[in-house]
């Protein structure tokens, strides 16, 4: 390799590595400056087909990637939150909202790109309010990419005297699989369908000899673009792996949906080109292909969704017969909801972090009314179920934390986020604690069994209403939790006042059947250490509804900034 072919590989790598970079950052930006508003996207998901077309277009235009996306979707079909159908339909969308990028390298913004950078930086560095700094962000990025495309592009002038490569592309119009699999391979890659598509613009708007003509041509161009948005499934395809058979379905079907599509165009290039020629700008070809290139990226696209989308319900039983089989039952302690593959995704992980932690707090209402009846029935099976619980309680909880953990560690989490977990961590402690105590009361509950001793109905009475009072309170602090409801957060703080006098008034009344000897004193300290177990899980509840009245709830994120 001589030094002219070396400097012109360093080159165009250098300007490739800029382009990814600036696209990740804007990814970013947006995503910080937008992501409030995402939750509201997905809302679109649990909706009909076009509706879910339409969330995956947007998702995906603001994420700045088809992958991404799709990703996203693979961690919520994986959480069960997603039925199949609705997947694919997103993943259609995704696939036009992609087409976005090529559209923008199109405009031919990159005279100004350096003004982009300039003024990005000034918002970023000097202007310390959150929401601008996102904005300063993605404008500095959105400038560094276009600087990465005029680096590529005249990295790759020299190929237009290359015959090396002017026979390479005469070979990929002759034999169009050939430029599908270069497109596939360079996708692959380069993990980014939009970085292929760039340096693709980039070579074809390089002028041959004549000065007018492109190097490549667009017939020589869409065969490699077919290629792109097959190797853009690779990303799907590696991060279903460990997830559920829907995941893996999921990705599957993104697979055939750009196959199948790049088999139906390849057989008629020339009349396609001759289409895109018709409906792109008319002049000089160099002057013209990308803007053809990004036309015909999203006609394909366009198209390939316009023909599955009616057959939506075929394509789930080709995938289900391609991937077969049944998801195997978790452990209760194994998390359902989290996936580590949308960490990079704030506003989706925290969504799945929250179904999780509704679901921990689902075991501990489930050990409160183990507690009950293990206690007040003499039930060991009960204590069984409870000590089982509890462990699984512990287990899940620490997933559930660490997982929030690692979400705040990202660089896309916004500092709304970052407290929104902060908060949401201490509620899983609570929410943990509540199993602490229960395990408490079935272990007081065993030893009553075993030693045969015999409460007073009015003793059995009191503890009943105590056990009665908390389940409301952890119904109505976990209800808060999820809907946001400060009327009913404030109710728990109520009752958890309520259940404070209830606990010393208890304790005065233990104590005059004692001396009436209508009690054992020998229950004593059983009787006031559940009363006590039980008081503090209205404390507990109490710290869930005043997280709640700190703005700390599953519908905080839907709010705008």
């Amino acid at each position: 390799m001589n030094s002219d072919v070396f400097q012109m590989v360093i080159t165009l790598l250098g300007g490739l590595a800029l382009f990814i970079y600036g696209m990740n950052l804007m990814s970013d930006g947006l995503q910080k400056a937008a992501g409030e508003k995402m939750q509201k996207v997905l809302a679109l998901l649990t909706k009909n087909p076009i509706l879910g077309v339409l969330a995956g277009t947007v998702c995906t235009a603001v994420l700045q990637s088809s992958s991404a996306t799709t990703v996203m979707v693979l961690g919520f079909v994986s959480a069960g939150l997603m039925k199949l159908p609705q997947a694919i339909s997103i993943i259609l969308g995704a696939n036009i909202g992609t087409t976005i990028t090529a559209q923008l390298i199109a405009f031919q913004i990159g005279d100004y790109a350096w003004l982009f950078v300039a003024i990005g930086f000034i918002l970023y560095f000097f202007i310390k309010k959150e929401i601008i700094t996102n904005i300063g962000q993605t404008t500095f990025a959105f400038g560094m990419l276009f600087v990465g495309i005029n680096i590529m592009g005249e990295a790759m002038k020299p190929l237009a005297s290359s015959p090396f490569f002017i026979d390479l592309m005469m070979q990929v119009q002759d034999i169009p699989i050939l430029g599908v699999l270069l497109g596939t391979g360079m996708t692959v890659l380069v993990q980014s369908s939009s970085a292929t598509i760039a340096v693709l613009q980039n070579l074809a708007s390089t002028a041959a000899a004549d000065g007018v003509s492109s190097i490549i041509g667009l017939t020589g161009a869409l065969p490699i673009l077919f290629g792109d948005n097959i190797g853009t499934t690779i990303t799907a395809l590696l991060a279903s792996i460990g997830g559920t058979i829907n995941a893996k379905r999921t990705a599957a079907a993104h697979i055939i949906f750009n196959i199948t599509g790049t088999f139906i165009f390849i057989w008629f290039i020339p009349l396609y080109a001759d289409f895109i020629q018709f409906i792109s700008p008319k002049g000089a070809e160099v002057d013209v292909i990308a803007r053809q290139i990004a036309n015909a990226h999203m006609c394909f696209n366009l198209f390939n969704t316009l023909l599955w989308l009616p057959f939506i319900g075929i394509l789930v039983k080709i995938v289900t017969k391609i991937v077969p089989g049944k998801d195997t039952d978790r452990l209760p302690s194994e998390p359902v909801y989290l996936d580590y593959n949308v960490l990079e995704r704030p506003f989706a992980a925290i969504h799945l972090a929250m179904k999780e932690l509704s679901r921990l707090a689902g075991f501990a209402s489930q050990m409160l009314v183990a507690a009950k009846k293990a206690f007040l029935g003499n039930s060991i099976n009960e204590v069984k179920n409870v000590l089982e619980l509890e462990k699984s309680v512990n287990e899940l909880q620490k997933k559930i934390v660490s997982y929030m953990a690692s979400i705040s560690s990202t660089d896309t989490v916004t500092e709304k986020q970052a407290a929104q977990l902060s908060g949401l961590m201490h509620v899983a402690a609570d929410i943990e604690h509540v199993g602490d105590y229960c395990e408490n009361i079935a272990v007081f509950a065993e030893e009553k069994t075993k030693n045969k001793y015999e409460f007073s109905d009015a003793a059995c009475a009191e503890i009943y209403e105590c056990f009665d009072h908390a389940a409301r309170m952890l119904r109505d602090s976990i209800e808060a939790l999820e809907t946001g409801d400060y009327r009913v957060a404030k109710g728990v703080k109520e009752q958890e006042e309520q259940l404070n006098h209830i606990e010393v008034l208890l304790r005065k009344q233990h104590m005059k059947r004692i001396s009436e000897k209508k009690c054992s004193p020998e229950f004593t300290v059983i009787y006031t250490d559940v009363i006590h177990n039980i008081e503090r899980i209205g404390d507990c509840c109490d710290n869930i509804a005043n997280a709640v009245l700190d703005n700390v709830n599953f519908k905080a994120s839907d709010s705008s900034n």
